[in-house]
């Protein structure tokens, strides 16, 4: 690993451990926002309110240059409302196109499940095309752009559920719960400090140059041939179970998609490299693997009859396809 790399290396962990100091007790989530900013892929974050998710995603966009909107989605939120829309000038005669927040380059999405199918689809095409249709144009988004979503658990009050199509665009899916007893003191130490308004420490600031060096030093880790079959079996696994075990064959309704190959390699690649290793080990993939398949794995009415989940069965996928 080369000075430069290391030196970005360096950057991200300060900015983990940044992040770390202001959302105590969820370090997964920590690391998993900045694997997806490594991957350029979008996270899906779901959990009960109050946990800091909102919180912990509005501290990374203010450490990445860039531009930042937040949308709190609700049940009268229009599809234009995201997106844009035309106005009519009358003092020229023609439309303008108003651009709506969607053109910032981090974007939270907060509680989109609280609005229904229409205006969650209105991200489909930004989300996997990079790019938003008004009329009969096409808008490129920015060349870094990332959505980062919260959801409430499906079963609260008032809640829709994200269609299949919108869920396989987010790359990650973590679920994060309530901190233990010693976190749960450092957070209200913490809240009293920010309610005296003690001194802030100066923040570290990532430059969108050092992102997407970052983003190319991560594309080029090696990784051997032999983890790329590993990756795929996994993903196969999902597809065809009844070659491995009748029983995970009998839970799976609908194996993983094409871009969870894709969002697992390039996950992995990102957790090997914000370890400082030089090439990606199974491990690495064994790491990410569950928030990747989380919200793609369909299962079956037998298995959640039983009450597994699909962590469970990603669980089950490991111990049976070999490691490379």
């Amino acid at each position: 690993m080369s000075n430069t790399e290391r030196s970005l290396v360096s950057a991200f962990n300060q900015l983990q451990a940044h992040i770390n100091q202001q959302i105590i007790g969820q370090p997964q989530l920590t690391e998993r926002m900045l694997i997806a900013l490594l991957a350029g892929g979008h996270i899906l974050v779901e959990g009960p309110p109050g946990l800091a998710k909102t919180k912990a995603i509005k501290t990374l966009a203010e450490l990445v240059e860039g531009s930042f909107h937040r949308i709190q989605f609700t049940p009268d939120l229009l599809p234009s409302d995201i997106t844009g829309t035309e106005i009519y000038r009358p003092e020229t005669g023609v439309f303008e196109f108003q651009s709506g927040p969607i053109f910032h380059n981090l974007l939270l999405a907060d509680e989109i499940n609280r609005a229904p199918a229409k205006v969650q689809a209105a991200l489909l095409e930004a989300m996997a095309e990079g790019q938003v249709s008004i009329g009969k144009r096409s808008l490129p988004m920015a060349s870094l752009f990332m959505v980062m979503a919260t959801q409430n658990p499906l079963e609260q009050e008032g809640t829709y559920p994200l269609p299949e199509a919108q869920l396989d665009r987010f790359m990650l899916h973590l679920k994060v719960d309530y901190p233990d007893a010693n976190s749960e003191r450092l957070i209200l130490e913490l809240a009293e400090s920010e309610a005296k308004q003690h001194h802030k420490v100066e923040q570290p600031l990532l430059s969108q140059q050092d992102l997407f060096a970052a983003r190319q030093a991560v594309l080029d880790l090696y990784m051997a041939d032999s983890l790329k079959d590993y990756i795929v079996q996994l993903v196969i696994a999902t597809r065809q179970a009844n070659r491995y075990s009748q029983a995970l064959a009998e839970s799976i309704a609908v194996g993983v998609s094409p871009r969870a190959t894709i969002a697992l390699s390039l996950c992995a690649r990102a957790h090997a490299w914000l370890q400082g290793q030089t090439f990606v080990t199974p491990d690495n993939v064994q790491a990410v693997v569950h928030d990747v398949f989380r919200h793609r794995l369909l299962l079956s009415f037998s298995a959640q009859a039983q009450n597994l989940n699909a962590d469970e069965v990603t669980d089950q996928i490991l111990q049976l396809v070999p490691v490379a």
